[in-house]
């Protein structure tokens, strides 16, 4: 890492040439004595850099000092002013992280970026997580009530709507990476996702007596609203939080730890939206009607885009690098084509193009690891023909950092993977809700309704998010010694066994409640229990706790540990997961349910709960969670190095030839 507090040491020099082929090393000048030279004097001056690797804990350790002899006293320049290829347009040190400004300059790092630029991108995010739970939180009733949809109609379309919403970031973080770059991605989809919340607020503004020959305006625009708004997340989704990251350089110290809590605020913000539109939302929607049910948000989602656009002039953006899709297929077919090729032992023999700048557009350079050598056979030169022309077939031969990009996405899943059970606790959300509706619901005059425990989850987040920088981090610094607290590995893991804690609090109120049923004798009865729905806090809170650690903690995975060139489709992929988790859960129900009837006539989750044995089913599915962890830890442990593994690498590691340890990463 570059130490530019160095540059304005007096009196100090360093070699020109160093400062520019080296940039990110700390370099020193062992000189003669003063007494005995003169500036002019031809004289021989070593300039001496240490280069640095970052380890897990967010520490630098110096790998190696690089003596660099100058011989020519007019290579020699004052330390206190910076190499030119080091400054933005404005004359100022610019980011090391490959970013520019909108001009397309390499980004001031005083003027662009940092929490100025993120204030208006979570404030975006505010108002359309605001919109988008507005929708979402009580769209059954507004389907039913106001559409007239029977129960089952509703229930489908608010099916398809939700799966659709998590498969469309697929097609938004593709775009956002390969052609049009990610503010362009956000501004473009949140348009649309407001012109959806537009005719969303039509259709309940227009009566339900306007009928046409063919389709009724009042039947078609809520299905084509829910369509827009469900296109325009797939460009929000993955692509706000990767924004937000790219305007902290990782490359600096002090930002790449503002990085680690901008994860935490984007995760506060969105909850914040959650709990606003699940609260004073609804009780608008309820009490005054769904044209201000719908207006309202409409009109927070306008006002997001332009926030977001007024504050442009002070982002850092990312290149887009080309089809990230299309260089994993290269990858694959060459090493397929080249399948009885032996792949040299010397890295250095592998195909790369010469220079410190990546063949990919975006990123940075890769350098090559070991394992999955089967894809290195893409990279193998077996003819010199393959690279006599300028630009060789890349179906047949590719660079080693297309291939590193790949390797990294296939090191990833394992991890991403874990998402899946993970995110069936929060998928349970329904049979907690049934479980309340069978427990005494009144506190003193007042009728508590089951799905309103929900809120436990999100007062939990609210509040642990934001502490989580000021409290929790530097407790466990103090008592981990690791200045950064957890890394995000350790997160996701934390989190993983809150859910699982959730799961064990469930079936121990379902196993207490059915004893006293039985007691009480009410098998067979479906009026509530004597005892009180606020035994199911803890479930709540747990899960709440668990998505402080690990919804952020992939969050953070994603971005940090994915290539350059590919992270808002990591950030799709994550999502994906959430779909995945309410899949398993799905195909979990049918199954237990079909196995169990067949068993004891009467299933573990019947209509009349008091009958069945719905605390053997969480019992289940928190044993799921435990096997979840084993195999997430072994994987963490088995690919990387106290809960942090990256591969990726600076130009700065590859000019010197360097080999980065496991577990650890380059910083430039």
């Amino acid at each position: 890492m570059a130490n530019e507090e160095g540059w304005g040491r007096p009196f100090g020099r360093q070699c020109a040439g160093s400062a520019q082929d080296f940039s990110a090393a700390s370099c020193s000048v062992e000189a003669p004595s003063p007494a005995t030279t003169t500036p002019a004097a031809n004289t021989t001056e070593r300039c001496v850099c240490s280069f640095f690797m970052e380890v897990a804990d967010g520490t630098e350790s110096a790998v190696r000092p690089l003596p660099v002899t100058c011989s020519d006293v007019d290579r020699v320049q004052d330390v206190r002013k910076p190499p030119t290829s080091l400054l933005a347009s404005d004359g100022r040190p610019c980011t090391r992280d490959g970013s520019v400004d909108r001009r397309g300059n390499p980004a001031s790092r005083k003027h662009t970026g940092n929490w100025r630029a993120c204030y208006s991108i979570l404030g975006g995010e505010f108002c359309g997580s605001l919109a988008y739970y507005g929708v979402g939180t009580n769209l059954v009733s507004y389907l039913t009530k106001v559409q007239k949809q029977s129960n089952v109609n509703a229930a489908s379309s608010i099916a398809s709507w939700q799966g659709t919403c998590y498969l469309t970031p697929l097609l938004g973080a593709f775009l956002a990476d390969s052609y049009w770059g990610r503010h362009r991605t956000i501004v473009i989809f949140l348009s649309i996702f407001t012109i959806g919340m537009v005719l969303l607020t039509l259709s309940a503004m227009l009566p339900a007596s306007i009928h046409t020959r063919a389709i009724s305006p009042h039947d078609a625009l809520p299905s084509l609203g829910l369509f827009f708004t469900a296109l325009g997340l797939g460009g929000i989704w993955p692509c706000v939080p990767t924004f937000g990251a790219d305007q902290f350089d990782d490359t600096d110290g002090a930002e790449k730890v503002q990085k680690e809590q901008y994860y935490n605020w984007y995760f506060f913000v969105v909850n914040g939206g959650f709990f606003f539109a699940s609260t004073l939302l609804v009780w608008i929607q309820e009490n005054y009607g769904w044209e201000w049910g719908f207006g309202i948000p409409t009109l927070f989602s306008a006002i997001g885009i332009a926030g977001f656009l007024a504050s442009r002039k002070f982002y850092r953006y990312q290149k887009p690098g080309g089809s990230a899709l299309t260089r994993i297929c290269q990858v694959v077919v060459a090493a397929i084509r080249k399948f009885y090729v032996d792949v040299p032992n010397d890295s250095s023999l592998l195909y790369e193009i010469p220079g410190k700048e990546s063949a990919i557009v975006g990123s940075r350079k890769l350098m090559h690891t070991d394992g999955l050598r089967f894809f290195d056979r893409a990279a193998t030169v077996t003819d010199s023909n393959e690279i006599s022309g300028e630009v060789p077939n890349a179906w047949k031969l590719c660079t080693v950092p297309q291939v590193e990009e790949l390797k990294i996405l296939a090191r990833m899943l394992p991890v991403l993977v874990a998402a899946i059970v993970f995110n069936t606790a929060e998928a349970l959300f329904p049979l907690f809700i049934e479980q309340g509706q069978v427990m005494d619901n009144h506190i003193n005059r007042f009728s508590i309704p089951p799905a309103s425990l929900t809120t436990f989850n999100c007062l939990c987040i609210l509040v642990m998010a934001p502490a989580y920088n000021k409290v929790i981090m530097p407790l466990v610094s103090k008592i981990t010694g690791v200045k950064r607290g957890l890394s995000e590995l350790h997160r996701i893991g934390v989190g993983i066994f809150f859910a699982m804690l959730s799961l064990v609090a469930a079936a121990m109120v379902e196993m207490v409640r059915l004893d006293i049923t039985k007691k009480r004798d009410r098998l067979h009865g479906s009026a509530p229990v004597p005892m009180s729905i606020l035994w199911q806090a803890p479930q709540y809170f747990f899960i709440g706790v668990a998505k402080v650690f690990s919804v952020v903690g992939f969050l953070e995975f994603a971005y940090e540990q994915s290539p350059d060139a590919m992270r808002s489709l990591c950030q799709a992929f994550s999502l994906i997961m959430v779909t995945l988790g309410n899949y398993l859960v799905s195909f979990m129900l049918k199954f237990i349910d079909s196995v169990t009837v067949e068993t004891r006539n009467i299933g573990w989750i019947p209509d009349n709960l008091n009958e069945g044995h719905l605390d053997r089913f969480f019992w289940l599915m928190a044993g799921l969670q435990l096997l979840n962890l084993l195999a997430f830890v072994y994987c963490a442990m088995s690919q990387g190095h106290n809960g942090h593994f990256s591969t990726h690498l600076t130009p700065l590691a590859l000019k010197t030839d360097g080999r980065a340890k496991k577990g650890m990463k380059v910083a430039t």
